[in-house]
């Protein structure tokens, strides 16, 4: 790593003491940058790297609400507007006991390129509470997303921060936290929150988009080597949205998906996952995976262990971050593992990363792989702004042209820094050069 960058990475680490996720993100983007910064003094001369890592704004807030007993409980909601230098803040709500700043600000961060690499005019941001919805009931959940939303609707706007859902926050929490804003703002908003329901301002494919968007990408890196999903044995860590769609789309393009799971263990299914069972099991009923092998007969349950001890040639982590270290990896790459593409954020521990390129398998991080989502976010914007609506043939074409779009410009910037399929390189380099430049051109802001 360059001197430069080693001076501000470690002025970053400084000034956001503990926050290590935040720190491995922003470490897994600099060791990319040096060769821009050499073509590109002026990025130096503008401190636009210590700009970029220091968030425009960060609101933390006290989260308030009564559980079905009567009992007053206190949660804690963030929201970190990253960047807006490409348009307004963009970005998902996840509620999870794991979630703190540290959390919200590397997905914050992430966030900003992914958003650079859509080609679409949005920011990023994230945001958040550590409340678990596990367990709670439907009105302790939609009570929770009213008072959440009484603060952050100060906040957000359709020209200045848009929300969406992530992990925890699904069609049925974006419709209460709407409806909240509209509650209160007494204005029938669209543009302000995405993930809606189709039948009320809603785009068809947002629900599909980021499972299948990983899978598009990783079609299209496959064929890089005269590869495609046909007959390819696929392992998909997660069972929520993004897995079961990347699933769908794995097998509507011949892939054989044998295993996923949960945070509690996995399931491997050899004659391949029966997407009606998951789905009753885990969207229906919202049971743990262990009830699909129980529906499933031939399937079986591994508890308190990861997927990835299942043998895959293509693998789809789309969990959480950080669920993928070195020995999984390795143990992946020694039972034939060809690609692996994340549906998740930074799934992968920086070892693990390493391992796979250095084993010369196809790898694509989630800040590429899984920008389908945010994209069709960002369609489903563009739709409520025209008052329009689109079809799903429509809408899913668009989705699979901005996958190619990001697959091919990470390819090509790859190549012409010198290091041809480096997926890594490719994605930040091309992600950060559009925000660094659109910085520069609206001065010290």
């Amino acid at each position: 790593m360059q001197v430069q960058l080693e001076r501000v990475l470690e002025q970053v680490l400084a000034r956001n003491p503990g926050e290590r996720e935040f720190h491995q993100a922003v470490t897994e983007v600099f060791e990319s940058l040096g060769p821009v910064l050499e073509r590109n003094p002026q990025y130096v001369d503008a401190a636009v790297l210590e700009r970029l890592c220091e968030p425009e704004r960060q609101i933390i807030f006290r989260v308030p609400w009564v559980d079905d007993a009567g009992h007053v409980r206190i949660n804690r909601g963030f929201r970190v507007e990253f960047n807006s230098a490409l348009g307004p803040y963009k970005g998902g709500l996840r509620f999870h006991p794991s979630v703190y700043l540290g959390i919200v600000k590397f997905l914050g961060f992430e966030q900003v390129f992914k958003n650079s690499l859509t080609g679409m005019p949005i920011g990023g941001g994230k945001g958040g509470s550590d409340f678990d919805p596990r367990g709670r009931s439907a009105g302790e959940v939609m009570r929770f997303c009213q008072s959440f939303m009484t603060e952050l609707y100060r906040h957000i706007g359709e020209y200045t921060d848009v929300p969406a859902g992530d992990i925890g926050v699904g069609g049925r929490e974006i419709g209460w936290l709407f409806g909240q804003y509209k509650r209160i703002t007494n204005r029938y908003e669209s543009g302000v929150i995405t993930g809606k329901g189709v039948t009320w301002g809603g785009s068809l494919v947002r629900t599909e988009a980021t499972g299948y968007g990983t899978v598009l990408f990783a079609q299209r890196m496959l064929a890089t080597r005269g590869l495609s999903f046909d007959g390819m044995r696929v392992a998909v860590s997660g069972s929520g949205n993004v897995a079961i769609h990347a699933i769908e789309k794995a097998q509507a393009l011949g892939g054989h998906v044998v295993a996923c799971s949960d945070s509690l263990g996995y399931v491997v299914d050899e004659a391949g996952i029966d997407l009606e069972v998951l789905r009753q099991v885990r969207e229906v009923e919202r049971l743990p995976v262990a009830e699909y092998a129980k529906r499933r007969g031939g399937a079986h349950y591994v508890p308190a262990a990861r997927v990835w001890q299942v043998d895959a040639q293509v693998a789809l982590p789309c969990a959480t971050q950080n669920e993928l270290d070195e020995t999984d990896a390795k143990r992946l790459v020694e039972s034939g593992l060809l690609a692996l593409a994340e549906g998740a954020n930074m799934p992968l521990t920086p070892e693990a990363v390493a391992l796979l390129q250095s084993a010369g398998v196809l790898y694509a991080p989630g800040k590429a792989a899984n920008a389908g989502g945010v994209a069709t976010s960002a369609l489903e914007m563009q739709q409520n702004a025209s008052r329009d609506a689109w079809s799903f043939e429509h809408t899913e074409e668009r989705l699979a042209s901005i996958m190619a779009r990001i697959h091919d410009n990470c390819a090509e910037t790859a190549e012409e820094y010198g290091d041809p399929g480096n997926y890594v390189l490719g994605a930040n380099i091309t992600g950060f050069t559009k925000v660094a430049d659109a910085m520069l051109a609206l001065g010290v802001v």
